[in-house]
C-alpha cells in the first residue's frame, strides 16, 4: 500500500499542487489560449472550493468541471464574435508543423476538439470521454471520426511552402 494520500482525502491545496498542471495543459489545448486556460482552472478551483469535502472524486470532478468551463468558453466567445469584428491572429511562434496542425485543430467545432484532446492528448478511453462530455459513447465516436476527417483532408490540402 502507498504512503501517499488518497486522491479522496487531499485537502483543496495538496490538489491545486498535484492537479493544476495537467489541468492547464488540457484547458490550453481546449481553448487554445494559456491566458484563457488560466482563467478556466483557476476558475474552476475556486467553484469547487465551498464543496471540496462533498467531492467524492476530485481528480475526475475536476477533470470535468474543465471541459464544462471550456465549453462555456467557447460559447461566450461564439456569441462575442458574432456582435464584434474579429481580432488580429497571434503571431507565429510554434514551429511550422505544430501551428499548421494547431490552426486546424482550432477550426473544429469545439466538442470534436474536445473529443480529440481528450482521446489523444489525455488518452482516454472513448467511454470515458463519453462520460465527461454527457454524451452517449456512439456519438464520441462519430464526434472522432467526423473529427480526423477533417484534419486529414484539411492537413493533406494546406499548402507547405518548405516543399519545392
Amino acid at each position: 500500500m502507498s504512503d501517499l494520500p488518497s486522491l479522496q482525502h487531499l485537502t483543496l491545496e495538496a490538489a491545486y499542487r498535484q492537479h493544476r498542471q495537467p489541468l492547464l495543459r488540457l484547458a490550453v489545448l481546449m481553448t487554445g489560449s494559456r491566458h484563457d486556460a488560466e482563467d478556466v482552472v483557476h476558475a474552476v478551483f475556486a467553484s469547487a472550493h465551498p464543496r471540496w469535502d462533498r467531492i467524492d472524486d476530485p481528480g475526475a470532478y475536476l477533470r470535468r468541471a474543465v471541459v464544462n468551463a471550456c465549453h462555456d468558453h467557447h460559447r461566450r466567445r461564439y456569441r462575442a464574435r458574432r456582435l464584434t469584428p474579429p481580432a488580429e491572429a497571434e503571431p507565429v511562434v510554434h514551429p511550422p508543423e505544430t501551428d499548421e496542425t494547431w490552426a486546424q485543430l482550432t477550426q473544429l467545432p469545439p466538442t470534436q476538439r474536445a473529443v480529440v484532446v481528450l482521446r489523444f492528448y489525455e488518452d482516454l478511453p472513448l467511454t470515458q470521454i463519453a462520460d465527461l462530455l454527457g454524451r452517449p459513447a456512439a456519438t464520441v465516436r462519430s464526434d472522432l471520426h467526423r473529427a480526423l476527417k477533417t484534419l486529414h483532408k484539411t492537413l493533406r490540402t494546406t499548402p507547405r511552402e518548405d516543399l519545392p
